[in-house]
C-alpha cells in the first residue's frame, strides 16, 4: 500500500494536496478524456495521447486509481480487457478540468496557436453543461 503523504505545510496545504493528486503532465489529460469520452480501454486512452509511452500511462493510471479518482475494471477474458472510468470522487473534478481545457483553448487562440487535434468548443461546453445539470439534481 502506498504511504499517505502528510500535507502539513503553511497556508496552502490543501492546494498542495490537490496539485499533488492532479500533478504531472498526463493526469489532467487522462481525466479530460474520461470526462469527454466516457469509459475507455487502455488502448483507447493510449490512442488519445500519442506522446505518452505505455509504461508512463500505466503509472499515471495506477496513481489516479490509488488516489480514488478512477476505477479500473478488469474482465477475465483472453486477451485481457481493462476499462477505466471516473469514480464518484473523480467526477467532482469535471468543472475544474473542463474549465481548464476551455481556458487553454482560448489562451492558444489569443496567441494564434492550434493543437494537433482541433477540438470543438461547443462540444467541450456541452460536456461541462451536462455536468452542471447533473450536479443540480
Amino acid at each position: 500500500m502506498k504511504k499517505l503523504r502528510n500535507y502539513d505545510c503553511a497556508p496552502g496545504c490543501s492546494m498542495e494536496a490537490a496539485l499533488h493528486i492532479m500533478g504531472g503532465k498526463w493526469k489532467g489529460v487522462i481525466l479530460y478524456h474520461l470526462f469527454k469520452d466516457g469509459t475507455l480501454r487502455f488502448s483507447e486512452l493510449q490512442r488519445c495521447m500519442t506522446s505518452i509511452n505505455q509504461r508512463l500511462l500505466t503509472k499515471q493510471l495506477r496513481e489516479l486509481e490509488e488516489d480514488g479518482l478512477i476505477v479500473r475494471q478488469v474482465y477475465p477474458v483472453v486477451p485481457p480487457k481493462v476499462e477505466y472510468s471516473l469514480s464518484e470522487e473523480g467526477r467532482e473534478l469535471n468543472k475544474i478540468v473542463m474549465d481548464l481545457s476551455i481556458w487553454g483553448r482560448k489562451w492558444l487562440e489569443r496567441r494564434g496557436l492550434k493543437t494537433a487535434v482541433e477540438e470543438d468548443m461547443d462540444e467541450l461546453k456541452v460536456v461541462l453543461g451536462e455536468y452542471d445539470e447533473n450536479r443540480v439534481q
